[in-house]
């Protein structure tokens, strides 16, 4: 097993078995010959609940994650037509945080919450993971540089400044444009707005149903996994008795074999003494 490995098992461990399961990940790196893995694995803090519940995310919802990673990157190239997207990965995410919290039988308060959308800001912001592994949080994340004004769910992006003097003109024109406009041409921007409202409001939805149907696959996967892991070891187990069953049968027949040799000895002698 590698240090990666053991670090991949740990962090996809229920929370309350954590401490249990780095010990038991470090003792099998160190049979394996990886002291230094050993050593780093076992001063792995467990998670607060909020950081926990966002590597779950990430190894039970990663399409949804990566979506995450995607439109943050949009952004800080400048493409504003993102920030929707944005907005509705972080909720599909908290949302499925919820839910996850609940199946593993933890409160999905608002507080929880909120750290998690923290994280999950700060995670964007950054890009990837580093210094940690992916999925492997042992604390919370705080967003750089927005905590001040309270903007924790914003991704930094570049903004286009016009000149003053341009600006100027511009709301000139655009003031003039807005008083020529004749009636009909606001009635059909209007329309089109709503059209659009309601395509990014069906979008959206249409994210958030496929990311719970991905939740739930993502448990069940989990559940049989955790089934066929404990069938297993009942296999394993019973081809053990099986074997020490076997090994006590050659015993008996071998002392049989000893009891009819002696029953034929003792019938030649008999036999003997008869002649």
């Amino acid at each position: 097993m590698r240090y990666e490995d053991a670090v991949e098992s740990l962090f996809q461990a229920p929370h309350e078995q954590f401490v249990t399961e780095r010990k038991r990940l470090a003792g099998e790196l160190k049979a394996a010959g990886d002291k230094v893995g050993a050593g780093k694995l076992a001063k792995l803090a467990r998670p607060p609940i909020s950081a926990w519940i966002v590597d779950q995310l990430w190894w039970r919802a990663r399409h949804a994650f990566e979506a995450l990673f995607a439109t943050a990157e949009q952004l800080r190239r400048g493409e504003l037509g993102a920030a929707a997207a944005h907005r509705d990965a972080i909720a599909g995410l908290r949302a499925q945080a919820a839910q996850l919290l609940g199946e593993a039988g933890h409160a999905a308060t608002e507080a929880t919450l909120r750290r998690v959308t923290q994280t999950l800001s700060a995670l964007a912001a950054a890009g990837g993971w580093a210094p940690d592994l992916p999925g492997a949080l042992s604390a919370d994340r705080d967003p750089p540089g927005f905590e001040a004004i309270g903007a924790s769910n914003v991704i930094p992006f570049p903004v286009q400044h016009r000149a003053p003097a341009a600006a100027h003109h511009a709301g000139h024109d655009a003031g003039d444009a807005e008083r020529h406009r004749p009636p009909e041409a606001d009635d059909a921007r209007l329309r089109h707005e709503r059209e659009a409202a309601a395509a990014r409001a069906e979008a959206a939805a249409d994210l958030r149903r496929a990311e719970v149907e991905r939740a739930r696959a993502a448990a069940e996967r989990h559940r049989l996994e955790a089934a066929l892991r404990t069938a297993r070891g009942d296999v394993a187990q019973r081809e053990r008795e099986v074997v020490r069953l076997e090994r006590d049968l050659a015993a008996a027949r071998h002392l049989v074999d000893q009891a009819h040799q002696v029953v034929a000895g003792l019938e030649d002698r008999l036999a003997q003494l008869d002649n």
